[in-house]
């Protein structure tokens, strides 16, 4: 006999979210395709490895469905050997905000420790390890490298964007040409060609997109049908790489290694656990002599030496690269274990970077885009290449669906999609300070210590640790722009604002628009949850106001109480959902309850409001002095944007008054 009576709601299942949050509202008119007419979509993405999946998952979740939506891809499936093998503490933060790095964090090997094997003085050693130093330098929420293979990475946001999209990625799909065509349909204005593969039949069609993103790689079709290049060089450096299970007795197999020895250079990269218990190994291999001095090997196809770059680089063989790493780890012995050869390559150092990674149509508006591999290449050893074409899809997507939905304000200046082409202006920065470094980088370790360059193992080691902040991502630093509002707050002169923000430490988290929000510890009142705030930042493509209310906050006439009311008030000028606001609080004189605080603080952030101080000291970390506060916002993709003193909400106005079209109050 049941003791209870049950009662559910038919639409439960309607009410759980796949997700941190619903799809954005949507201002345009809703998009609805006529199926007598020629196939369209708002935004068509060439090519699913990472830059592509992730830009494609994202603006799933952001609402665009199955019928504005289409990736294609030439592959029957997801990488399943080689490539990259990487992932720094910022992408693995932003996967943490997607809620895909669990399976990331417990199974990729982590990387803490970097060591540096240089040659002994000692003959009988040869080489000697020389340091270890952490492999992270700056503060991040996760203190290590995750080496993991590409192709798992890419399943993980596979498996999740089925979540979002009846469709998918439309794979065994080549595109094979990419144009702009106005007249036949200027809302649509990009025709894309391609042929699916379907039972061994190729069928070919055409479809038209409003946008068009080439994420297909350093050989991408869309690239080269809008007439853009990749500039740059190749170093007269032929590497082999392989992916191994070892035997060796060399101590550091486990560590990320630097080894300069007499016999040439070696980068050892531990991989994570395979089925059969054992650990992968990668292996990063100079070989000497294969390339003459001043050769042009380009991997692009671009350039007309790049078949004599391909005679050449098949001249390395398996057995070779092995040998050449047994040579320069000597005395240690290794040696690949039986049958135990996952992937090897040979590849030539280059660093190229297009200078236009949008192109407009004859309006002005930004209609192409490429992404990853198809807008700059660089060496593999810096651990960058799925990281940042990664981050260039995570600055895209919230961008082009705010043009798509009609959240933009409408255009003030001479360009009809200022928001978009923000995308160029911070991303086309990062590129090239990744080619700067990557070719110094790539350049020291190429060399040979004590060799007549002069490189020393102090060069090296301060290189690794001065370009650590850029490499692990935490250092990234977008330009000035529409976005990024850095004027000086002030200098003390008489009817200035004075600067909220004390200190110049940014890598350690002291806020600077144009850098990340480096996460904190923080007690939520509501329920006593020791929580991290990049939680409360999830990438669903919201602005947020991180509000540091001051140590007047139980003044109901203070500045705190006022501004908080102002900015429940300014919060509600905006598109429902698109602004969420953060509270934190510092460390006051006494306890209080809900009652003591304003009525707007439960009713608008009940669950995002914190005791900064009970945990880490978000203030002091975050440049913030507690009697005086701060106001913060924080775009979509966890950047600051701006910051303003606790009593210049006017200033947090119109700044987001620039990103988001209003809906009242203007």
């Amino acid at each position: 006999m049941p003791v209870f009576t049950e009662h559910s709601s038919s639409s439960r299942d309607l009410r759980v979210l796949p997700s941190f949050a619903p799809p954005l509202p949507r201002l345009a008119p809703p998009f609805k395709r006529d199926d007598k007419d020629e196939e369209k979509y708002e935004v068509v993405v060439v090519g699913a490895g990472p830059a592509g999946l992730m830009l494609t998952l994202l603006l799933s979740r952001y609402g665009l469905t199955s019928t504005s939506l289409l990736s294609i891809d030439t592959k029957p499936s997801t990488q399943k050997t080689g490539q990259a093998d990487g992932l720094q503490p910022r992408t693995l933060e932003v996967l943490k905000t997607l809620g895909l790095s669990t399976e990331i964090e417990n199974e990729a090997c982590q990387m803490w420790q970097f060591a540096f094997w240089n040659p002994s003085s000692d003959p009988e050693k040869v080489i000697e390890r020389t340091s270890v130093v952490p492999e992270i330098i700056p503060p991040a929420r996760f203190r290590y490298e995750a080496t993991i293979h590409q192709g798992r990475v890419e399943r993980i946001m596979e498996t999740d964007l089925m979540s979002y999209s009846e469709r998918g990625i439309l794979r065994n799909t080549e595109v094979v040409d990419v144009g702009i065509d106005e007249d036949g349909d200027a809302e649509f204005p990009v025709r894309v060609s391609m042929v699916t593969i379907v039972d061994g039949v190729r069928v070919g069609k055409t479809v038209r997109a409003k946008h068009v993103v080439g994420a297909d790689g350093a050989h991408s079709v869309v690239r080269r049908c809008m007439g853009l290049s990749l500039e740059g060089e190749s170093l007269d450096h032929i590497w082999g790489v392989v992916d191994v299970v070892v035997e060796t007795d060399f101590p550091d197999i486990r560590r990320r290694c630097a080894i300069h020895s007499p016999a040439g250079s070696v980068m050892v990269i531990p991989r994570e656990r395979i089925s059969t218990g054992e650990y992968l190994t990668r292996l990063y291999v100079q070989v000497p002599g294969v390339v003459e001095e001043g050769d042009q090997m380009l991997d692009g196809g671009e350039d007309g030496k790049s078949g004599d770059a391909r005679q050449r680089r098949s001249k390395i063989t398996l057995e070779g690269i092995l040998k050449q790493a047994a040579d320069a780890i000597k005395p240690y012995s290794l040696c690949a274990k039986e049958d135990a050869v996952d992937w090897w390559a040979a590849y030539q150092i280059g660093q190229r970077v297009s200078p236009e990674f949008i192109v407009n149509d004859s309006k002005g508006v930004a209609r192409v885009f490429i992404v990853g591999d198809a807008c700059h290449t660089h060496s593999p050893k810096a651990g960058q290449g799925m990281n940042v074409s990664m981050m260039d899809s995570y600055n895209l997507a919230w961008k082009l669906i705010y043009h798509i939905n009609g959240l933009a304000p409408e255009p003030s200046g001479p360009s009809p999609t200022p928001l978009l082409e923000t995308y160029q202006t911070e991303r086309h920065e990062i590129a090239q300070q990744l080619i700067d470094f990557d070719r110094k980088f790539s350049t020291m370790f190429s060399g040979q210590m004590g060799a007549t360059e002069g490189l020393t193992q102090e060069e090296f080691q301060q290189a690794f640790k001065l370009g650590n902040g850029f490499t692990s991502g935490c250092g990234v630093e977008y330009p000035e722009n529409m976005l990024v509002i850095r004027d000086e707050l002030d200098d003390g002169v008489e009817g200035r604002r004075s600067n909220p923000i004390q200190g110049t430490e940014y890598i350690s988290g002291v806020l600077r628009p144009g850098r990340r929000l480096l996460n904190v510890r923080l007690l939520r009142h509501a329920d006593g949850w020791q929580r991290d705030i990049h939680d409360d930042i999830p990438s669903t493509g919201r602005f947020r106001i991180l509000c540091l209310t001051s140590t007047d906050l139980l003044d109901r006439r203070s500045v705190s109480v006022q501004t908080l009311k102002e900015v429940a008030l300014l919060e509600a000028q905006f598109p429902k959902s698109t602004v969420e606001l953060i509270i934190l609080h510092p460390r006051l004189h006494r306890s209080f309850e809900w009652k003591d605080v304003p009525a707007c603080v439960k009713q608008q952030a009940e669950m995002r409001f914190y005791d900064g101080s009970a945990l880490d000291n978000a203030y002091s970390i975050y440049g913030v002095d507690p009697a005086h506060g701060a106001l913060v916002v924080v775009r979509p993709d966890g950047y600051v944007g701006v910051v303003a003193c606790l009593d210049d909400v006017q200033r947090v106005g119109g700044y987001l008054k620039q990103c988001i079209r209003t809906v009242s109050g203007n």
